[in-house]
C-alpha cells in the first residue's frame, strides 16, 4: 500500500504518518511536508523518485504529472486501466493526504501583497484531492485531520468501509470548493467588485439545531469561518442554542453595536427590541432597559456591550431569559446565571468579517446587500423647524436614532434619558408605528410629555406628527425626504417641536 502526504496544516501529521508506516505503508511526500516526516524520524519517498522529474518552478509543479494522476485515477475493476498502468510502469498510489495552502489566512493579512496572495493558490493540491475522491472506492482521501484516527484504524485492520470513503470524498469537494470560492471573492474584491457575475458561497458547519423557527422544520448553523461572527460567541452555560436564538442574538448584538463601549443593554424579543438603554454600569443599562416593557421581556434574549457583573447576573436571574451575551462575564456572575439551567450564556465579540455583506435568502435565488450602514454622525444632520433643540434633547435625539436603526420597521422609538420608554415595530404604518410607542408606554406608565421621538424613515403625512404632539412628544429625529415634507415640518412647528432631518433612512425588514 502506498500513501501520498502532502500537507500545509501538519497537526497530527506524524503520529499519523507514523501509524501507516507501521502498518506497512509506504509514505510518499513532497517538499516541507516530506522534511516534517524525516524530522519525525520515518522513511519518505519523495514525489520526484516516483516521476523521474524534479520540483520546478519555485514548487509551482510537484505532483502535476501522469505518474501521480494515473496511479490515483486508474480503475482497479477494469482490466484496461490496470494493463495501461503495468505498460507505463505506474504504481498504485492507495492513500492520499492534503490540504491546502493556506490562502484565506494570507489573503487576511493586513497589507499583504497580491503576489504573496497569489502563490498560495494550490494547483496541485486540489488538483490530487480532486482525482483521488473521484476513485474513492479504491483510493482513500483525506483532506481533514479530524479524520486520520478513523482511516488509520481501517488501514490497520485491514478492513474496508465504503459509506466512510464516500463521506471523505464529499468533504474534499466540499473543500475545494470553498476553497475556489474564496479565491474567487478574492479576485472580485482586488477590483472592487462587491456584486460579480456568480457569487460564490462557502460555510462550515457549526452545529445542528434541534428544529427550525418551528419543531416540524430542520436546521442547522453554518459559519463563514469557525471563530468568527456569532461563531466565536463561547458558551458558558445553559442548553443548546435554538434557531431561533440565533436569530434573536444577533438582533441584539446589531441593538448595542452603534453604542461602542458605552454601556448598554438590549432586551430582545422576536429579533427586535422591547427595550434598550445606555447607563453607568451594566446592571443601571439593565433596569432602565428592562422598566421600557418588562412584560415582554420575559423569554427574551438580553445583550451587553460591557462585562456583566455579579450585581448584575444576580438582578437579571429574576427574569426568565433565553439567552444573555456579553464581551465577558465575572465568574460570580457566571456562577449567579448558571443556577439557571436553561439560561444559555455566551461570552466574546461577535464581530461581523472584514467587508462582509448582508444576505437574505428567498425562493430560487438571494439577495446580497452592503450590511446596514451605521447612525449617521449627527454633524451632517438639519435642524428644519424654527426651534433648535436642547441639549437634553440632542443627547435623547441621538440615542433615539441610534436605537431606532435596530427595530423592525416601520420603526418608531420614544426615547428619554437615554433609554426607550416606548417601541412601536413592524407595522404597515408609520402612523400606526406611532401609535403603538405612545400606547405601549402609556399602559406600562411611562410619562411621554417632553420625550424623543426616533423614526426609520420620513413621515409621509403629518398625522404621525400630530399624534406624537398630542402625546407630550417635542422632538423628532427622521430621515426626511418626503414629497410632504413641507407640511410635515409645518406641523412641528404649529406644535413647538424641534425635529431633524438626518438624510439617511433605516428601514430593517
Amino acid at each position: 500500500m502506498r500513501a501520498l502526504l502532502s500537507v500545509s496544516d501538519k497537526s497530527g501529521l506524524v503520529p499519523f504518518a507514523r501509524g501507516l508506516a507501521a502498518a506497512g505503508v509506504e509514505l510518499v511526500s513532497t517538499g516541507g511536508t516530506a522534511r516534517t516526516l524525516r524530522d519525525g524520524g520515518l522513511t519518505v519517498k519523495d514525489v520526484s523518485d516516483l516521476t523521474g522529474f524534479p520540483e520546478m518552478l519555485d514548487g509551482r509543479v510537484k505532483t502535476l504529472h501522469p505518474v501521480v494522476h494515473g496511479g490515483l485515477l486508474a480503475r482497479r475493476d477494469l482490466p484496461e486501466h490496470m494493463a495501461a498502468i503495468e505498460a507505463h510502469h505506474i504504481g498504485l498510489i492507495d492513500l492520499v493526504v492534503v490540504n491546502l495552502y493556506p490562502f484565506r489566512e494570507t489573503a487576511a493579512k493586513p497589507g499583504v501583497h497580491p503576489d504573496e496572495v497569489i502563490e498560495n493558490i494550490d494547483i496541485g493540491g486540489p488538483s490530487m484531492l480532486r482525482s483521488a475522491a473521484k476513485n474513492f472506492p479504491a483510493v482513500w482521501v483525506v483532506v481533514d485531520p479530524n479524520d486520520y484516527t478513523q482511516v488509520l484504524a481501517h488501514v490497520e485492520a485491514g478492513t474496508d468501509d465504503a459509506a466512510l470513503r464516500r463521506l471523505l470524498a464529499e468533504k474534499v469537494y466540499a473543500h475545494t470548493s470553498a476553497y475556489d470560492a474564496a479565491i474567487a471573492t478574492w479576485f472580485a474584491q482586488q477590483r472592487g467588485e462587491p456584486f460579480p457575475d456568480s457569487y460564490p458561497l462557502a460555510f462550515e458547519k457549526q452545529q445542528v439545531l434541534r428544529y427550525g423557527e418551528n419543531p416540524q422544520q430542520r436546521a442547522a448553523f453554518y459559519v463563514e469561518r469557525p471563530g468568527a461572527g456569532l461563531g466565536a460567541l463561547v458558551q458558558k452555560g445553559g442548553k443548546d442554542l435554538s434557531f431561533n436564538n440565533l436569530l434573536d442574538l444577533e438582533g441584539a448584538l446589531l441593538a448595542i453595536e452603534p453604542f461602542g463601549e458605552q454601556p448598554a443593554c438590549a432586551i430582545i424579543k422576536h429579533t427586535t427590541p422591547c427595550g434598550l438603554a445606555t447607563g453607568s454600569t451594566a446592571l443601571d443599562a439593565y433596569k432602565k432597559a428592562l422598566a421600557c416593557d418588562p412584560v415582554s421581556a420575559f423569554g427574551s434574549v438580553i445583550a451587553f456591550s460591557v462585562l456583566v457583573d455579579a450585581a448584575a447576573a444576580e438582578v437579571i436571574s429574576s427574569l426568565f431569559v433565553e439567552c444573555i451575551v456579553a464581551p465577558q462575564f465575572a465568574d460570580a456572575a457566571v456562577e449567579i446565571l448558571g443556577r439557571k439551567k436553561n439560561l444559555r450564556v455566551l461570552e466574546g465579540r461577535a464581530t461581523w468579517p472584514a467587508n462582509g455583506m448582508d444576505l437574505k435568502r428567498v425562493r430560487g435565488g438571494l439577495l446580497v446587500q452592503d450590511r446596514a450602514p451605521a447612525p449617521t454622525d449627527p454633524q451632517q444632520w438639519q435642524v428644519v423647524t424654527t426651534r433648535q433643540p436642547t441639549l437634553d434633547e440632542q443627547r435623547d435625539l441621538l440615542f433615539a436614532w441610534k436605537s431606532v436603526a435596530s427595530v423592525k420597521s416601520n420603526a418608531i422609538v420614544l426615547a428619554r434619558n437615554g433609554a426607550t420608554i416606548g417601541i412601536g415595530a413592524g407595522q404597515m404604518s408609520r402612523v400606526d408605528a406611532s401609535f403603538v410607542a405612545v400606547h405601549k408606554a402609556a399602559t406600562l406608565g411611562h410619562d411621554t410629555k417632553g420625550a424623543a421621538l426616533g423614526s426609520d424613515a420620513f413621515f409621509p403625512f403629518r398625522d404621525g406628527i400630530d399624534q406624537a404632539a398630542a402625546a407630550g412628544v417635542t422632538a423628532i429625529v427622521q430621515p426626511g425626504g418626503s414629497v410632504r415634507d413641507d407640511d410635515v415640518i409645518a406641523a412641528a412647528n404649529e406644535h413647538g417641536m424641534t425635529m431633524i432631518f438626518t438624510g439617511e433612512r433605516l428601514f430593517r425588514h
